[in-house]
């Protein structure tokens, strides 16, 4: 091997070498924590690729390379929507009464939709009524997470009525169905520009009639 050639491997392998060994240029988590917010604003079908990486900060091929496709985004985006905003939903059902489970999942609905600081309205509401024909997975996915939580309310409201904390005729799946026509009755409501003082008197509303203790 002459020495001209050497040399241009040589280089070759200590580029290659850097290349490897560099530190991503942006972080994970702030820019999923961007790309939230855009889908939590404009839903699914209304978040461009151009919106994303603009709110991120990053390259297309970056994206790809970090999270995969859009559909992969969307759905760590909804992950971390679930296990930050929605907290208060998980700390709701341990409520020691059936009323207070309703009161804690209104009020943290209400605190979350009307905050200053965040997105008018609810992501996963957001994005199943803008979802189009070619988004049929995400539309399946975000379903699939609503029935999950409407099973953990029913399950609730459940034992609610075994333990006579509700009335033994209540139907507890209608009560479920109705609560959650409220919750995304709001949802809808904030995202249009309602107050908060009109949502709070949905929900004050909707606690007189409760049939819970």
């Amino acid at each position: 091997m002459s020495h001209g050639t050497y040399v241009p491997i040589v280089m070759e392998c200590i580029v290659q070498r850097a290349c490897k060994g560099r530190p991503r240029e942006f972080d994970l988590d702030e820019a999923l924590a961007a790309a939230l917010r855009v889908f939590w604003t404009k839903g699914y079908d209304g978040a461009s690729l151009t919106d994303l990486t603009d709110a991120m900060g990053i390259t297309r091929p970056s994206l790809y390379a970090a999270f995969g496709n859009k559909e992969a985004l969307f759905r760590k985006a909804l992950d971390l929507y679930e296990r930050e905003k929605l907290a208060y939903v998980g700390e709701a059902l341990k409520a020691p009464t059936s009323r207070e489970v309703a009161e804690r999942l209104l009020r943290g609905a209400l605190q979350m939709q009307t905050s200053d600081c965040e997105p008018r309205g609810c992501m996963r509401v957001i994005s199943s009524v803008a979802c189009g024909p070619e988004a049929d997975s995400i539309r399946a996915d975000l379903m699939e997470r609503r029935q999950s939580s409407q099973r953990a309310l029913c399950e609730r409201m459940q034992r609610a009525k075994d333990e006579g904390d509700l009335p033994a005729s209540t139907d507890v799946e209608g009560l479920c169905a109705y609560l959650g026509a409220i919750l995304q009755g709001m949802s809808v409501q904030a995202g249009s520009g309602a107050t908060k003082a009109q949502l709070e008197a949905l929900v004050e509303t909707s606690l007189l009639m409760w049939p819970g203790k």
